[in-house]
């Protein structure tokens, strides 16, 4: 037994003394100046992260310490653009009011403003005061630091950045709420599209059955009700692959009980990809698509396959018809929503959508060619940070 406690202690020693080496060699290979440099950026990603959800009271007190820390500043405020304090980090609180008035007056010229403060109560301190000014010439609020002596080129310098630095996330903050706003938008739009064509069959068919068949009526009446329950609602740019599968096959049911047996379905679905997050409504429109422009108007009807398969770190989708299919020429010559006068409305939107979401390389492919029908995919990633139903 204690020749086992002597063994474990021996390691333990060799353990410590192992990590005390490291830590000694990686000071040694680390100098002041690259230490003070990877500080500053990790300070600056801290203060990023509030900023991009834009400029508000929790925001400001959220990115308030890390700014203060970047300009080394013993107290610094942040303001709205009407000089109203939104945060205030560090010492002299008693500020306030006159970082307030600075602030407005900074905004006001869109220049710094200095303001030596008394010496009763702050000897040696000054109060200054940058504007938030972006690349447009908009003033989006006002950063006020206190230093302890009058501050020179440097200090000044620095704080002139750092408001550079926290506008430009502002900016980007803003970018990403009218991206957020476009697909909106753009859902509203593309709901807009699929409505009229798609409501005036589907209760045409339901008043075929209420007399012939009322049990199926019912049936296809909540078929109905749930499809445009989940095609108009409101909550988000984007869905899980589950849900958006599920009201794809209460469209389906709906066109199966118009078509009968000239529709057919193919399904090609692999179960771990069903979590996966896409734009909201954005499979839906091929697969209408695929009915409507590749099978309603062809003899005898045709069948519709839909495959979602697992391809690494993407997903891939797919909707194919055997139907009349289109000439390509078409597709190369303008928007997709332009072609065949319009035989394909609302792809160009899922096209837009699908690339603000995931980037260039994640936009819709077509396949198709007169008498050939038409396949339309896309890769969706399996995950990307910051997308979620």
């Amino acid at each position: 037994m204690t020749a086992t406690l002597l063994t474990v202690s021996g390691a333990v020693v060799l353990i410590t003394a192992a990590l005390l080496i490291w830590a000694r060699t990686r000071r040694m290979v680390t100098t002041p100046a690259e230490r003070a440099v990877h500080t500053a950026l990790h300070t600056a990603s801290l203060a990023a992260r509030p900023l991009r959800r834009g400029l508000t009271r929790e925001s400001a007190q959220e990115a308030a310490p890390h700014l203060r820390a970047l300009v080394g500043a013993e107290g610094l405020g942040v303001s709205d653009p009407d000089g109203e304090l939104l945060a205030w980090d560090g010492s002299h609180e008693l500020l306030a009011p006159e970082f307030t008035g600075t602030a407005r007056r900074a905004v006001a010229a869109q220049r710094p403003v200095l303001a030596q403060l008394p010496e009763t109560d702050h000897p040696g301190r000054t109060l200054v005061t940058q504007p938030l000014l972006s690349d447009n010439g908009t003033v989006v609020g006002a950063l006020g630091m206190v230093t302890g002596n009058r501050p020179g080129p440097g200090a000044l310098g620095a704080l002139a950045e750092v408001a550079r630095y926290a506008c430009g996330q502002l900016e980007l903050a803003e970018l990403d709420a009218s991206r957020a706003r476009l697909d909106r938008a753009e859902v509203r739009a593309l709901r807009a599209q699929i409505s009229p064509h798609f409501i005036y069959n589907a209760l045409n068919t339901i008043a075929s059955f209420v007399r012939t068949d009322p049990d199926r009526a019912r049936e296809l009446i909540l078929d109905f009700a749930d499809f445009t329950r989940y095609s108009f609602r409101d909550a988000g740019e984007y869905t899980v692959l589950a849900d958006e599968l599920s009201n794809i096959e209460r469209y389906l049911e709906l066109e199966r009980a118009r078509f009968g047996p000239a529709l057919q379905v193919r399904l090609r679905i692999a179960p771990e990809v069903l979590g996966v997050t896409l734009p909201f409504l954005a499979l839906q429109p091929l697969v209408e698509n695929a009915v409507r422009h590749g099978l309603a108007a062809t003899p005898g009807g045709g069948t519709v396959t839909i495959e979602a398969l697992d391809a690494g770190t993407d997903c891939v989708l797919s909707v194919e018809d055997d139907g009349a299919g289109m000439d390509p020429d078409l597709l190369r010559s303008g928007s997709l929503d332009t072609a065949a006068e319009g035989a394909h409305i609302g792809l160009a939107n899922v096209d837009d959508r699908l690339r603000a979401a995931f980037g260039n390389d994640y936009g819709l492919v077509v396949d198709t060619a007169p008498g050939a029908g038409t396949r339309v995919s896309m890769r969706v990633p399996k995950f990307r940070p910051g997308i979620r139903p």
